[in-house]
Formats: C-alpha cells, sequence, structure tokens
C-alpha cells in the first residue's frame, strides 16, 4: 500500500514561518509552553515514562519531546516541518537534553517502517492540522506495541469551540496567530473515538483543557466541549 501524503502543504508553511519562535515562551507557542506541564502530567498519571521508548507525532519545536526525555524516557520526535524540527534538534543541543531524538518523517511511512516499536505514543495538537486524521490514528496505532499507550489531544467541532478556540483565542486575545486553527478541520470526540476503535485502540480517558483569559490559567476538567484529551491503549 503506498504511503499517503497526508498533509497540507499550507499549514507546514504556517508552521514553518514561525519556527524560531517555538522556544519563546512569550511568543505565539506561549500556549504550548503553558499547558504542556499539564500534558505531561496527565501521561504520567496513566504510564510511567522512564526507560521506555516514545514516540511524538507531529512533535513541531519539540516542547513535548524535550520534557519527556527530561523524565527519562528515550524520544523519537517527527514532524514534516523542517525548520521547526531544526530549531527542536538545535534545542536539544543548546539544554543538553540526553534521550532525545527528531526525524523528518510521516506517522505513515514510519509505521510502515517501524510497526510496533513503542511503549508509548503522543500525537498533540496535530490531528487538526491534517486532511486525514483517522489515517494519522491508524498509522499511531501501528507504531505502538501491543498494551502500549496513544495519547491524542485536539480541539472539539462546535459553536463554544468556535467561539473559544478561534475567535477568542485567535482573534480577540491574539494567544496564537490568526488563521491557526479551521473550523472544518476541528474534531469532535465522538469521531476521534471511533478513528481510535477503527484502529484497535480502546479508550481509557477523556479529559477537557479549560483556560482562564483573566487568570490565564489552565487546568484539566471533565469538560470535552472545547480543548479535548484521549487516553487509548492497544488491546
Amino acid at each position: 500500500m503506498p504511503i499517503i501524503n497526508n498533509f497540507d502543504p499550507a499549514e507546514l508553511a504556517k508552521f514553518s514561518d514561525l519556527a524560531h519562535r517555538w522556544w519563546d515562551t512569550e511568543s505565539e507557542f506561549r500556549p504550548l509552553h503553558q499547558i504542556n506541564p499539564l500534558r505531561l502530567g496527565w501521561i504520567e498519571n496513566l504510564v510511567s515514562l522512564k526507560g521506555t521508548r516514545v514516540l511524538d507525532v507531529g512533535c513541531g519545536g519539540g516542547i513535548l519531546a524535550d520534557s519527556m526525555a527530561r523524565k527519562g524516557a528515550d524520544v523519537l520526535g517527527i514532524d514534516l516541518a523542517t525548520k521547526a524540527l531544526k530549531v527542536a534538534q538545535l534545542h536539544a543541543l543548546e539544554a543538553q537534553t540526553e534521550g532525545v531524538q527528531y526525524r523528518e518523517i510521516s506517522a505513515e511511512a514510519l509505521a510502515a517502517e517501524q510497526p510496533g516499536s513503542f511503549d508509548v505514543v503522543t500525537c498533540m495538537e496535530m490531528l487538526e492540522h491534517v486532511p486525514d486524521p483517522s489515517s494519522v490514528v491508524k498509522a499511531c496505532a501501528a507504531l505502538v506495541k501491543p498494551g502500549g499507550h496513544v495519547f491524542f489531544s485536539t480541539i472539539n467541532r462546535n459553536a463554544k469551540a468556535f467561539l473559544f478556540a478561534i475567535v477568542g483565542a485567535e482573534y480577540v486575545l491574539n494567544m496564537l496567530p490568526r488563521g491557526t486553527h479551521e473550523y472544518a478541520k476541528l474534531i469532535k470526540p465522538s469521531e476521534l473515538a471511533s478513528y481510535c476503535r477503527a484502529a484497535g485502540l480502546t479508550l481509557q480517558q477523556a479529559k477537557g483543557m479549560e483556560y482562564n483569559p483573566l487568570t490565564r490559567h489552565y487546568w484539566l476538567s471533565a469538560d470535552t466541549s472545547v480543548n479535548y484529551l484521549l487516553a487509548t491503549q492497544k488491546t
């Protein structure tokens, strides 16, 4: 079966243009830096990272990948945005982060090359940027070992999510560059759960992520109406 070119050139260009700002905690990527401890803590509550082989799909500049490596995991971060990967590699050198490597390859291509090779797979804030998210989910399931864990995070598709994640975050609060998200590409939890089941992943836990613009505080909750995370396990 041929490898699907499951990417949007405009999306790659968008993130490549901002690549040099990935590790600036006051840049357009500030929200990713702010939510990273929450994402990392949530993952660690469900699986120990120390000594595991971890794949971070759509790693960008390496914010999550770097933090997982610092917890003792052997991490491979993959992305198709060349400039972002170079920034990730440079940061790993400067920060002397051990146990993290980066590679420019799609999840589908890596799944064909190294099926069943990882204890943990993460795919955060990435599915809403590709033409076929179900293909990425299927690749993640193929890449993880039987009994291994796959973690996703993305944005719901409804009126509230449109107001909060697009109008509010991009146009009112200027937390993200305008045009970061397209409403039609957002994914309902029921849709993502369906992709997971079709790929042989069992849903373990769903969490919502909320934000207070006055206090600039993020927290996890049971409200999955806007940003949400799904934990799954390969059966």
